[in-house]
């Protein structure tokens, strides 16, 4: 007998599929309820042809008290502002984890959240409660955790990918990422950004110098020993339906040897079930496509004068370890089980 109760709220989506398909295999997490105002009375491959005859859960259209009902935990793949009106609602239940993949909670600073959201919070007397979701970095903070944060996908890549730099004290000043992303991140509604046709045979830049990851990145990374950082950050849609390629641009001293961040970036990861240091290659996305791991890995310039440049580099697959898988894992380590369980698979090659 499975030893917790999970139920899915806004389960219709992209990344609501990963969350099913995982909570379907949980050795230890019984899903027992998914609502959406879409889909209401069908089976869930009905929006999810992949999970067809996997369940006998219908969509259900019901309250958040309601849904959290004989749960213990509610996981919430609802649109920014929304989700955050659900979880004031939750957190007034007895349900003892709530994990948020919505932008709702991840910032502590509510101007930081009106400026990049545009809107006001509808609840900011939760955001001081709320444990940011990289397990990576939080893990401590995760267990037991009532209210979890979970990051964006852009965040999760180019935070892993300069984390290992932030602990060891080498960033500072300015720093420059340009990641391309794959069309699943926009969502499960059509969109002109996502129409096959166009974006089958096309790159694009979208939201350069404003996308709302920045200061998510921004918070995580000072957290982990950054100082005085700025991020310019530039997302390009690609022709990809999964996945996430991050490369941040940093200035090092001249002095900082290739040994040097070869050690910084095992020490961080040593340990980690998740994230990769590939061996004789850069990070790529089809080798983590379909999965929860993450590559991570660097390029240093030859020097010149006093400084060098320094290349970091992620891949993730964007509804996983960038969404649905992450979620899993913080619940997993809040609720005190195997952190990689139902989440090992290594995805599919080419």
């Amino acid at each position: 007998m499975k030893r917790f109760k999970a139920a899915v709220l806004g389960g219709s989506g992209y990344g609501a599929n990963e969350l099913i398909r995982r909570l379907l295999l949980h050795p230890d997490v019984e899903l027992v309820r998914v609502a959406s105002i879409d889909y209401v009375g069908e089976r869930l491959g009905a929006a999810h042809p992949n999970l067809e005859g996997l369940s006998d859960l219908r969509f259900e259209n019901v309250a958040p008290e309601e849904a959290a009902a004989g749960v213990d935990v509610v996981l919430l793949g609802l649109p920014h502002r929304v989700a955050a009106s659900f979880v004031g609602r939750l957190l007034a239940t007895s349900v003892r984890h709530i994990v948020d993949l919505s932008g709702d909670f991840r910032l502590k600073d509510v101007a930081a959240y009106e400026q990049h959201y545009a809107a006001k919070h509808p609840c900011p007397e939760h955001l001081a409660g709320a444990v940011y979701g990289l397990p990576e970095q939080n893990r401590v903070e995760l267990r037991g955790a009532r209210l979890i944060a979970s990051p964006g996908c852009f965040a999760t890549a180019t935070e892993l990918g300069l984390l290992p730099l932030a602990r060891a004290g080498l960033l500072t000043g300015t720093v420059r990422t340009l990641a391309i992303t794959g069309s699943s991140g926009s969502g499960a509604a059509p969109q002109p950004g996502t129409h096959h046709p166009v974006r089958a045979q096309n790159l694009k830049a979208y939201k350069p110098l404003s996308h709302q990851h920045v200061p998510e990145i921004l918070e995580t990374l000072a957290s982990a020993g950054a100082r005085d950082l700025a991020l310019e950050f530039v997302p390009v849609s690609a022709p990809l339906t999964r996945g996430i390629f991050a490369s941040t641009f940093v200035t090092v001293s001249a002095s900082v040897s290739e040994a040097e961040l070869a050690e910084a970036y095992r020490s961080t990861f040593a340990g980690e079930t998740f994230v990769r240091i590939p061996s004789g290659r850069l990070p790529e996305v089809a080798a983590v496509s379909g999965s929860n791991y993450a590559e991570v890995g660097f390029t240093l310039g030859a020097p010149h004068g006093t400084e060098r440049t320094l290349v970091c580099f992620a891949a993730i697959d964007n509804l996983i370890k960038g969404g649905a898988g992450q979620a899993i894992q913080s619940m997993n380590v809040a609720l005190g089980v195997d952190e990689s369980a139902t989440l090992k698979d290594p995805g599919g090659y080419p």
